[in-house]
């Protein structure tokens, strides 16, 4: 379980043979089993080659991620499992990516910058609701069918991965969990299913 308040940025050594590298920060004592949420996507640690810290993408990880498709030398946001007892800056993150989803456009607002992305199949959004971009804890507005849109303050702008992004990259996507159980659960209840259709989350 992640927060999705990025901890450090790394960088993507090498991916080849269904395992990825990535330099990680020195401090950074990892024990081999743990989870580290790489762009979003909750992967289990195996080993170290210098600073690189090595893991094994499944073939069900590299269909529904972007990680495949970054290059040497790409940023990555890196965040470790959250502790018991630890502040809950962001929202309760599982690293299980729905699937990745378009960067529109990019556009600058007063301090800020604001991303639009595609609304993807099968998205779980609501206004003012949770979404998690490449493991980025942020929250969306002026949902619709096709669109949505987050808005970056500078500080995670210098400090998350995001600000490498351009129009047309593809973004790991996780849908809140709460709106994703609350879903299924209303597919037999057509009162519950009418409720949260109201307010939308279907």
């Amino acid at each position: 379980m992640f927060t999705g308040i990025i901890e450090a940025v790394g960088k993507l050594k090498s991916y080849g043979g269904g395992r990825l590298a990535v330099e990680v920060p020195a401090g950074w004592k990892l024990e081999t089993g743990e989870s580290v949420a790489v762009n979003g996507a909750c992967l289990t640690y195996i080993s170290a080659k210098g600073r690189a810290a090595l893991f094994d993408l499944s073939p069900e990880t590299r269909s529904r991620t972007a990680l495949g498709l970054l290059g040497p030398g790409a940023p990555l946001n890196l965040e470790r499992a959250l502790k018991i007892g630890a502040r809950l800056g962001g929202h309760f993150v599982t690293g299980h990516i729905d699937g990745t989803v378009k960067l529109l456009a990019v556009h600058k607002e007063a301090n800020s910058f604001t991303l639009v992305l595609e609304t993807g199949a099968g998205a779980v959004m609501v206004e003012k609701g949770s979404v998690a971009l490449d493991g980025v804890s942020l929250t969306v507005f002026a949902v619709t069918p096709r669109s949505f849109r987050t808005a970056i303050i500078p500080h995670t702008w210098a400090n998350t991965a995001l600000g490498a992004l351009r129009p047309g990259s593809a973004v790991n996507i996780e849908y809140d969990i709460l709106g994703k159980y609350a879903r299924a659960g209303a597919a037999g209840d057509s009162a519950l299913r009418e409720a949260l259709g109201k307010n939308g989350f279907l």
